[in-house]
């Protein structure tokens, strides 16, 4: 009996903890140009971020987590109607422990207006000042602070406090951190600097790409629960964390997506016939989609390579799309496709060092800055005179000089087309 009770005592003396970081959920937000195109039915895209949600919240209760923490942005901006609380208030009713979260830049404080008084287990930061949430039965203490406005230019981190002596100290941040430029700039600060600050858990939002930045502290973006347009590619989940006597033990990504997107590159490089150039499809299309763990998926199409086809890709793009579309087809019920993208090339031949050196100096002028500028300040002009129309906005045209190298491609291919088209007139 002695030993039975001394092998329960220290278990006791053994403090477990489980939680779950989440971020960037963006409720009821819809995806992004899809819900106008036939190709792709509407149950497959209908209610994915909720969905996305049940999953997490399926994932805290399976695995038994003590709290939930979202690092902002968990609506995708104000509500239409009621029904966007409302499903939250219910999901958090199932959850039945803590959630802890901060707005970020799409649900600041100065943007939701409408409110509904939320469950007891929520605990939504202070939008004034650095709030704190913490257990004692757990050991934990929770620092963070919501946006009150959308743009937030300073440092939130610079305001918090540190850790607390004998706590498991998390810090909650919405923030842009070091991004490139990718996502706009929010509550920037340095990585190293958090790094120094003491805490044990840097739980941050925003970013929605995945990304472990440290890990001893843990700083980390879990990146968003569902993937919403084209560029959002790959798993998207939550981070689950263990810790033991407040070290952390793990720190494992969950997927918790209901689709998924994909860019798939093709390479038809010396492909003869239509008929190689569909296999060659459909060889890239089963590959992915063997990857989703059965969920659908929805893939932007890149056609590559140098080929004889470059002239009838070009002539008659609605035949290759309905191409891809019959190799998706082919790949299963699940596998449908957003956009298909021809930066194909003609195959080297007897007088094409001229077209080559034209395709240099057409991609060597983004090189320019002032070439670069007044292309921006054209696409400017432009935006401004093309009337805004129900479903488009001016957001297609080129704002930096990213957005003009991304579009580079198309339209050399469209002024090699006429080129071609001019000499053989």
């Amino acid at each position: 009996m002695a030993f039975i009770v001394g092998v329960v005592e220290s278990r006791r003396s053994f403090l477990f903890m489980k939680f779950l970081h989440a971020a960037d959920i963006h409720l009821d937000s819809p995806m992004a140009g899809l819900t106008r195109r036939s190709t792709i039915p509407e149950h497959v895209i209908r209610h994915c971020t909720r969905r996305a949600f049940v999953n997490l919240i399926d994932l805290a209760i399976t695995e038994d987590v003590d709290f939930l923490l979202i690092a902002g942005d968990l609506y995708d901006g104000d509500w239409r109607d009621f029904s966007t609380g409302l499903f939250f208030n219910e999901q958090m009713r199932r959850l039945a422990r803590p959630c802890i979260l901060v707005r970020g830049n799409h649900d600041a404080a100065s943007i939701i207006s409408r409110q509904l008084t939320l469950p007891a287990n929520v605990h939504e930061m202070s939008a004034r000042k650095v709030d704190r949430w913490a257990s004692d039965e757990l050991g934990v203490v929770v620092h963070g602070r919501s946006f009150p406005d959308r743009h937030i230019g300073e440092d939130f981190s610079d305001a918090y406090p540190g850790p607390e002596p004998g706590k498991f100290s998390i810090a909650m941040l919405h923030t842009s951190g070091e991004d490139p430029g990718e996502h706009e700039v929010y509550a920037p600060c340095r990585i190293a600097s958090l790094a120094g600050r003491g805490y044990a858990y840097w739980a941050l939002g925003h970013i929605h790409a995945r990304a472990v930045l440290h890990t001893d502290p843990h700083i980390v973006f879990p990146g968003n629960i569902q993937g919403r347009h084209a560029r959002e590619t790959g798993a998207k989940g939550a981070t689950l964390v263990e810790t033991t006597d407040q070290r952390i033990v793990r720190a494992a990504h969950h997927d918790t997506d209901v689709l998924r997107w994909a860019r798939i590159e093709v390479d038809l490089d010396g492909a003869e016939t239509t008929p190689e150039a569909a296999m060659r499809l459909r060889f890239a299309i089963e590959a992915a989609a063997g990857e989703t763990a059965g969920r659908p998926l929805i893939a932007r199409l890149v056609l590559r390579g140098a080929t004889p086809l470059h002239a009838v890709f070009l002539g008659d793009p609605q035949r290759m799309e309905a191409e891809c579309q019959d190799a998706a087809r082919a790949a299963g019920a699940d596998f449908y496709i957003e956009r298909v993208l021809i930066e194909t090339r003609p195959k080297a031949a007897a007088g094409e060092g001229a077209m080559a050196d034209l395709a240099q100096a057409f991609a060597a002028g983004l090189d320019e800055p002032e070439a670069v500028q007044k292309l921006l300040q054209e696409f400017a002009r432009l935006r401004a005179d093309v009337p805004v129309v129900q479903g488009r906005h001016g957001g297609a045209f080129p704002r930096t000089e990213e957005d003009l190298r991304a579009l580079m491609p198309e339209a050399w291919q469209l002024a090699e087309q006429l080129l071609r088209a001019g000499d053989s007139g």
